[in-house]
């Protein structure tokens, strides 16, 4: 099948074909999605462009909430419970909507199938997916660990097993670490344990998000701060994290500060690299050991500085990384250090053709 691949971000959009074989013959790589009445004016454009005809439409969407546990093809009914879903992934379930619509109608002819970032952790055992709050709001509301990222941790999965030559990863944390960021414990293939939760919001500091913080901050802000609900919910997504510590969400520019001696900087990066670190341990414990350890996403790809630092705390784990390997890294490389037990692994974010295999199943099923 050859296949159109529309992944609308937080911070950039990209649209990829992908041939039979998972050759990208064609790609058109956007700014931050805008939300319009009548679509986003880049990505109409890049439609517009792509070299037609194709089987079929593959969208990344964020949040399937508890129903969509794997790819689904877009009728009118489950569009409905897409939009339903907006509220818990207010960054990325309406461009992933408008993306739908726009692709639509450039291709009246294929079927649109939504593939889900919260697919992947549907496999997550109660003990980990269960938040302990009142029974209604798990029972009758939804709340719930969903996690995030799974396009991606389960690319990397799959990618590190063949790295690494064999059938299944045993103790496998993916760190996905871009603008937004989460960990993955993967058993065998299945993820067991994740940093995200109910919404992207939680876990690892971010590019504007702020990760988990006590929750009794949010109350108390609103009742003796006397700040807005909604003006807390609006920092918390896009004015917290690096950009909040550092004045940038660009982390390259936060190593570039911390490396020169800028207070800011060098809390910003020690703060992201403190949660890193504690984050990999906690997705450790969840596995009971660790075998290999992955870096992806835009920082995980090209942030050697992150990597070291990240590495320099585990080593009680087994995790050691060779540093002129890491320093000249590019994707798909291992970084591993002599002896260390643990393998350590960069591996560039394939969205595209974990999709690609994705909706070539659920069609031909």
């Amino acid at each position: 099948m050859r296949l159109l691949v529309v992944n609308a971000g937080s911070s950039s959009t990209k649209v990829r074909v992908v041939e039979e074989d998972d050759r990208v013959s064609w790609r058109a790589d956007l700014g931050a999605p805008t939300v319009a009445a009548d679509g986003d004016p880049a990505l109409v454009g890049a439609l517009s462009e792509a070299p037609g005809p194709f089987d079929a439409v593959a969208h990344r969407v964020v949040h399937g909430g508890r129903r969509f546990r794997g790819p689904a093809v877009v009728d009118e009914e489950t569009e409905g419970a897409l939009r339903a879903l907006a509220d818990l992934a207010p960054l990325h379930q309406a461009p992933a909507l408008a993306g739908l619509e726009a692709a639509a109608r450039a291709f009246p002819g294929a079927p649109m199938v939504a593939c889900f970032d919260t697919a992947f952790h549907a496999t997550l055992p109660a003990a980990a997916a269960t938040y302990a709050v009142p029974a209604r709001w798990r029972e009758e509301l939804g709340v719930h660990r969903y996690g995030f990222h799974g396009l991606s941790h389960a690319w990397a999965t799959v990618r590190a097993a063949a790295m690494l030559g064999v059938a299944a990863v045993p103790r496998l944390v993916v760190c996905h670490l871009g603008a937004g960021a989460s960990l993955a414990a993967v058993a065998e293939g299945r993820s067991v344990d994740t940093t995200m939760g109910f919404t992207p919001l939680e876990g690892l500091a971010m590019a504007t998000r702020s990760g988990s913080i006590d929750p009794g901050i949010v109350p108390w802000l609103v009742a003796q701060a006397g700040e807005a609900l909604a003006a807390v919910a609006d920092a918390l997504e896009h004015r917290s994290g690096m950009v909040a510590l550092a004045g940038t969400a660009d982390m390259a520019a936060v190593v570039r500060g911390a490396a020169a001696g800028e207070e800011a900087a060098r809390l910003a990066l020690d703060v992201y690299l403190h949660r890193l670190r504690a984050g990999v341990a906690a997705m450790a414990a969840a596995l009971g050991g660790l075998d290999a350890l992955v870096f992806t996403g835009g920082v995980g790809e090209h942030g050697g500085a992150v990597r070291r630092g990240a590495a320099a705390g585990l080593g009680f784990l087994g995790v050691g990384i060779d540093e002129e390997a890491n320093a000249g890294a590019v994707p798909d490389a291992e970084i591993t250090a002599s002896g260390a037990p643990v393998r350590s692994l960069v591996i560039a974010a394939r969205e595209e053709l974990q999709m690609a295999a994705e909706v070539r199943a659920l069609l031909r099923a």
